[in-house]
C-alpha cells in the first residue's frame, strides 16, 4: 500500500483527521486539489467541543495564540451603521471571561474549553504545518482525486492528477472524502443530498482596514448586522483589522458600497477577495460504503448561523479517526466502522435542522427591518418599534446552539450499551449534562486545573467514582484478549460522582460514554466485544 488511509480534501476537517491519525501512528496521505490553503474565511469559530478536541490533540493553546484576542468583545449589534448608536446590542462573554467562569464552576454544565475565533485563512496553514510535522503523514497540495476503485480484497486504488496534468495512482486500505459540498467521493459512492438546495444567494467580500476602529463610534464587537434590504452584516476577523461582509448584491463590485454603508464613515480600505455563495440545508443520504467514508461538508451543508458546519465536520473526523486506527491496529471488530454513519448522520441531521431554525429566526427580524423608516411619523415609529420587538426575541436565536455543540448523543449506536428508562432531555438551545450512554462525558474538575477529561487517554477508560472500587481485573483481561488499549482511573472528590451519577463509567477514546453502572458488569467479555465492534 502507498498509504493506510487516503484523505481527500485539506480543509480544516481533512487536516484535523490527518493530525488525529498521525498522532495515533497511522500512515495517511492528505491530498488537496488547490495549490495552497484558502486565503479567505469560510469559517471563523471553533466551538467549545471543537476546542476540547484540539486540547486532546495538544493544539488548543497554539490555536488560541494565533486567533482572536481573548479580551476582545464578542458582542452582536443591530445597526444603521457603525458610526451611529446601535439599535440593539447582545452581550456575549469574551474568551477570557468564559475561561474564568469555567474555572469557577464544577457542576458539569460548562465545557472544558471556551470557544475560539480563528479565521480559516489562519487555521488552515497552522493545521497544515502540524500535519506536515508528523512522520506518518504525507501532505500533497495541487493533487486532485479523479476516481477510485475498491477491489474485492479491500484495496482502494485512487486515480489522481497533479496540477501539471500528470496522472498517477495511490493505493490505500481506506479512503475518506473531506472534499466539500461538491464531493467527488460522495458522488462516486452514489449518495445524493436531501433537503433545501438553494435558499438564498449572497456575496462575501473580505476587506482590510487597519484604522477602522479609530473612525467608528459603535463599541467593539464581533458581528454587526445592518438594517437594510440586502441582509448586510459584517464579521470581525481574528486580526481585528480584517473584516468580511455578506450581502445580497447583483455584482461583485457592489460589495465595496456595502462595506462603506456598514462602516458609515470615510476610511481607507482594501477589498481582498469576493465570492458568491448559496445558503443550503442538505444532508447526504449516506456516509459510508465499504472502506470509503465521507466527512464534513461532503456529508452536510448548513447555513453558517451558529457555526454548525465546520464544527460538525470536526466531530465527524474525531469520531472516525480512532475507529480507523483500531481497524489498522487489529482490535476493531466488524461493527466498529459501521457505527460511524449510525452515530454521525443523526448528528448531521439534527444540526442541519438547528441551522434552519436559526436562519428562520434571522429571516423574521430581517423582514421586519425591510419596513424600517427614519421618518418622524406615527408610521415610522411603528415600524421601528416592530423591528425592535421582533429582534429582541429572534436576533439571538441563531447563536443558541450550545446543546447541539455539547449535547449530541450516539443513541442507537451498535457500539454503545443501551440503557432502560427514559432518556434525559436533549435540547439544542441549552446543554443538559448527562452520562447517558452515547453522551459526551461532561467536564468536571477533579482538582483545580485538572479536568477528568485530561486524565483520559487514547484508549478505553474505566472511571471508578464510588467508594467501593471493585476489582476491574476481569474487564482489563477482556480488553487485553481483544488487544484494545484500556486503563482504570480512580476519580477522587464528591463533584465528579455527583455529576456523573454512577460509580462506574466506561469511556471510549473520543470521550463518549459507552456504558455505566453502580457495579461492574457480570459478563465483561460481552461488554468489551460490544463496545469494540465485535
Amino acid at each position: 500500500m502507498d498509504t493506510e488511509v487516503l484523505i481527500v480534501g485539506a480543509g480544516p476537517v481533512g487536516l484535523t483527521l490527518a493530525i488525529d491519525l498521525g498522532k495515533r501512528g497511522v500512515r495517511c496521505m492528505l491530498i488537496e486539489k488547490n495549490a495552497a490553503p484558502s486565503g479567505y474565511p469560510k469559517m471563523e469559530r471553533c466551538n467549545p467541543r471543537t476546542m476540547e478536541i484540539f486540547r486532546r490533540l495538544g493544539l488548543a493553546q497554539t490555536i488560541r495564540d494565533a486567533g482572536y484576542p481573548p479580551s476582545w468583545p464578542m458582542d452582536k449589534f443591530l445597526i444603521l451603521s457603525m458610526s451611529q448608536p446601535p439599535l440593539m446590542q447582545v452581550r456575549f462573554p469574551t474568551v477570557a471571561e468564559a475561561r474564568a467562569k469555567i474555572a469557577a464552576v464544577n457542576d458539569g454544565s460548562l465545557p472544558l474549553e471556551p470557544y475560539q475565533i480563528i479565521s480559516q485563512y489562519t487555521l488552515e496553514p497552522l493545521l497544515k504545518s502540524v500535519a506536515e510535522s508528523l512522520p506518518t503523514v504525507t501532505v500533497r497540495f495541487g493533487c486532485e482525486l479523479e476516481s477510485y476503485k475498491e477491489a474485492p480484497d479491500g484495496t482502494i486504488t485512487s486515480r489522481v492528477r497533479a496540477a501539471e496534468g500528470i496522472g498517477s495512482t495511490i493505493t490505500s486500505q481506506y479512503l475518506v472524502g473531506c472534499d466539500g459540498g461538491a464531493s467527488t467521493v460522495r458522488r462516486q459512492l452514489g449518495f445524493g443530498m436531501e433537503g433545501e438546495g438553494a435558499l438564498l444567494t449572497m456575496h462575501q467580500a473580505m476587506f482590510r482596514c487597519d484604522d477602522l476602529w479609530e473612525h467608528v463610534s459603535v463599541p467593539r464587537g464581533r458581528h454587526f448586522h445592518r438594517v437594510d434590504p440586502h441582509w448586510t452584516f459584517l464579521i470581525v476577523q481574528d486580526s481585528t483589522r480584517h473584516f468580511t461582509v455578506h450581502s445580497i448584491v447583483e455584482e461583485e463590485g457592489e460589495m465595496r458600497r456595502r462595506f462603506e454603508d456598514v462602516v458609515g464613515a470615510p476610511v481607507d480600505y482594501e477589498m481582498l477577495h469576493v465570492n458568491k455563495w448559496t445558503q443550503r440545508l442538505l444532508l447526504s443520504t449516506g456516509y459510508a460504503g465499504g472502506r470509503v467514508f465521507i466527512a464534513g461538508d461532503a456529508c452536510h451543508l448548513v447555513i453558517p448561523t451558529g457555526g454548525l458546519g465546520y464544527n460538525t465536520g470536526v466531530g465527524d473526523a474525531i469520531n472516525l479517526g480512532w475507529k480507523l486506527a483500531a481497524m489498522l491496529q487489529g482490535w476493531g471488530g466488524p461493527n466498529l466502522l459501521g457505527s460511524y454513519e449510525a452515530e454521525r448522520r443523526p448528528v448531521g441531521a439534527r444540526n442541519v435542522e438547528a441551522s434552519g431554525r436559526g436562519n428562520a429566526a434571522r429571516a423574521l427580524w430581517r423582514e421586519a427591518s425591510a419596513v424600517w423608516s427614519d421618518a418622524d411619523t406615527p408610521a415610522g415609529e411603528e415600524a421601528r418599534a416592530r423591528l425592535i420587538k421582533v429582534a429582541s426575541t429572534e436576533f439571538n436565536k441563531s447563536s443558541e446552539v450550545i446543546g447541539a455543540e455539547l449535547g449530541y448523543r450516539y443513541a442507537g449506536s451498535p457500539i454503545v450499551v443501551a440503557e432502560a428508562g427514559e432518556e434525559p432531555p436533549n435540547p439544542v438551545e441549552r446543554y443538559v449534562p448527562t452520562t447517558w450512554p452515547g453522551a459526551r462525558l461532561p467536564h468536571v474538575w477533579e482538582r483545580p486545573g485538572v479536568s477528568v477529561h485530561d486524565r483520559i487517554g487514547d484508549g478505553y477508560t474505566l472511571l471508578r467514582l464510588g467508594t467501593g472500587r471493585d476489582d476491574a481485573a476481569a474487564l482489563a483481561q477482556a480488553f487485553r484478549g481483544i488487544g484494545a488499549p484500556f486503563q482504570v482511573i480512580d476519580i477522587e472528590g464528591e463533584a465528579p460522582r455527583e455529576v456523573y451519577g454512577r460509580d462506574y463509567l466506561l469511556v471510549r477514546p473520543d470521550l463518549h460514554v459507552v456504558w455505566r453502572g453502580d457495579a461492574l458488569p457480570p459478563a465483561p467479555e460481552d461488554l468489551v466485544r460490544r463496545v469494540t465492534g465485535h
